[in-house]
C-alpha cells in the first residue's frame, strides 16, 4: 500500500495531472482499495484518530480526473456526474440491504456487510459504514465520514462531509451510536462510543457543547474536535443571553447539552434498534 500511497501523493502534486498516462490505472486501484475498506480516510489508533491525508489527496485526484458522463438509463434516473465516481452498484454477496426507493452510494464509499439503507439515503465517496449500522431514511453520510459498528443514523440525520483542507478530520461517529431524527454532525466532531444525540441536536467545532452531569464545558478548537464523551446522552437546549438587548429581550440561544449518560434504561430504551436490524 505504500507505494499506492506514494504513487497518489506525486500525482496529486502534478498541476496538468490529466497529462499523465498511468494517472486513471492508478486511481482506479485507489478507488477499488477504498471501496472494499482496505484503506479509510482515518484510522483510529490506541484510543486517537488520525487523519489519512493521502487517501483525501487520492479522492480529490479522482474529481481532476473525472469527466462529466450521462449515467443510469432513460427508462429509469438518469444523471450527468464525473465518470470517476459512478454509482455503486450492490450484490447479494455484497450483503449490504439497499431497500428499494432511491437510495444511492458512490463507488470509493465503504459500506460493510449487514448495513441496511432505507430509502432515500445517499453515502459520498470516502465514507466508512461499518457493520451492523442503519442508514434511515432521508439520512446523508457524507465525503470522508467514519461511522462505527452498529450505528442508527435516524430519518433526516446529516453527517458533514469533510474532504477539504485535507489535513482536516472528518466528521467520526464511534460504535454503538444512536443519533436521532434530523440531527446534524458537522465538520470537527467527533462521537464517542455509545453516545445518543437526541432528535434535532446539532453539532459542529464550533458549537460548545454543556455538561450538566459532569459540570464541565466541552469546545473544540483548530487543532482538536469538539468531542461528545462516550455513553453521553445530549439534547438540544437553550442557554440565555446574559447581557446587551438580548438580556433585556429574553432571548437564548441554541446550544447542545449533556443531560445524563448511557444507563442501563436507555440502553433498554435502543434495545429495539437490534430488533429491526434482524428483520
Amino acid at each position: 500500500m505504500n507505494s499506492l500511497q506514494s504513487e497518489i501523493e506525486r500525482l496529486s502534486s502534478l498541476g496538468s495531472v490529466e497529462q499523465d498516462q498511468g494517472a486513471r490505472a492508478t486511481f482506479v486501484e485507489f478507488r477499488d482499495a477504498l471501496t472494499r475498506g482496505e484503506i479509510r480516510a482515518a484510522e483510529r489508533s490506541d484510543g486517537l484518530w488520525k487523519v489519512n491525508t493521502w487517501v483525501k489527496q487520492g479522492i480529490l485526484l479522482g474529481f481532476r480526473l473525472g469527466q462529466l458522463t450521462r449515467q443510469g438509463s432513460k427508462e429509469c434516473l438518469s444523471f450527468v456526474d464525473k465518470d470517476t465516481y459512478p454509482v455503486r452498484e450492490f450484490s447479494v454477496e455484497d450483503g449490504v440491504r439497499v431497500v428499494p426507493g432511491g437510495s444511492s452510494a458512490r463507488l470509493g464509499a465503504y459500506i460493510a456487510p449487514s448495513v441496511i439503507c432505507m430509502p432515500p439515503m445517499f453515502i459520498n465517496v470516502g465514507a466508512y459504514v461499518d457493520e451492523g449500522t442503519m442508514i434511515d431514511s432521508h439520512a446523508l453520510v457524507g465525503s470522508c465520514a467514519q461511522i462505527g459498528k452498529r450505528v442508527h443514523l435516524s430519518a433526516g440525520a446529516q453527517i458533514g462531509g469533510v474532504l477539504e483542507p485535507v489535513s482536516a478530520a472528518p466528521v467520526i461517529i464511534e460504535d454503538d451510536v444512536l443519533v436521532g431524527g434530523n440531527c446534524g454532525v458537522y465538520e470537527g466532531t467527533l462521537v464517542r462510543a455509545r453516545a445518543v444525540l437526541g432528535a434535532g441536536t446539532i453539532l459542529t467545532r464550533s458549537t460548545p457543547l454543556y455538561d450538566l452531569v459532569r459540570a464541565k464545558i466541552y469546545r473544540g478548537s483548530e487543532q482538536m474536535p469538539l468531542e461528545v464523551p462516550e455513553g453521553a446522552v445530549v439534547v438540544a437546549g437553550a442557554r440565555a443571553v446574559a447581557s446587551g438587548q438580548a438580556a433585556a429581550w429574553g432571548i437564548s440561544l441554541y446550544t447542545p447539552v449533556v443531560v445524563k449518560y448511557r444507563d442501563e434504561k436507555t440502553a433498554q430504551g435502543v434495545e429495539l434498534e437490534d430488533w429491526l436490524r434482524s428483520k
